[in-house]
């Protein structure tokens, strides 16, 4: 697993690390309309799927903004955000944030996903949380980019996630 730590602390992480060239894990995540949304709905496109800890928090606001302002100028892109917070939550923050050319999902009900790429925070104080990662999962479901930030705290390498989403 990556080393990944919290204020330099180290951050335990339950699962597998995904790594560029494996098949992307499906996953049954939940939309802030409460619908299950999978790997499958955007069958056909590349995704970047970035994983935060919580909306409510400074660096995971401001990277979800730039994704969605990203979002505009990407042809045949999906960007999912995949954090533990309720869909009610993900719905008012986005309301309130104006963002609506990326998805918020949730992956509350099981933790799932986080085991399944490798992001699941397993102790501590984010405990069930996801570590701050990204994902860049080409048409054919092949990770193309994986990073999962070595302190979560920090922002990620946008310029290589986009790169890969555009290549």
């Amino acid at each position: 697993m990556p080393n990944v730590t919290l204020k330099g602390n180290p951050v335990t992480l339950k699962g597998s690390e995904v790594k560029v060239g494996d098949s992307a894990p499906d996953f049954t995540l939940q939309s802030n309309a409460l619908a299950d949304v999978t790997l499958a709905d955007s069958a056909g496109k590349t995704r970047i799927i970035a994983t935060v800890p919580s909306l409510d928090t400074p660096t995971c606001h401001a990277e979800t903004k730039r994704f969605n302002e990203e979002a505009a100028s990407l042809n045949n892109v999906e960007v999912l955000v995949v954090s533990t917070d309720l869909p009610f939550g993900q719905k008012r923050w986005c309301g309130a944030e104006g963002v609506d050319k990326v998805s918020c999902l949730s992956d509350h009900r099981k933790a799932a996903f986080g085991e399944a790429y490798g992001v699941l925070i397993d102790g501590g104080p984010l405990d069930r949380c996801l570590c701050r990662a990204i994902f860049v999962v080409g048409p054919d479901n092949t990770i193309k980019h994986a990073e999962y930030v070595s302190e979560i705290a920090e922002h990620p390498n946008y310029d290589a996630a986009l790169a890969a989403a555009k290549g």
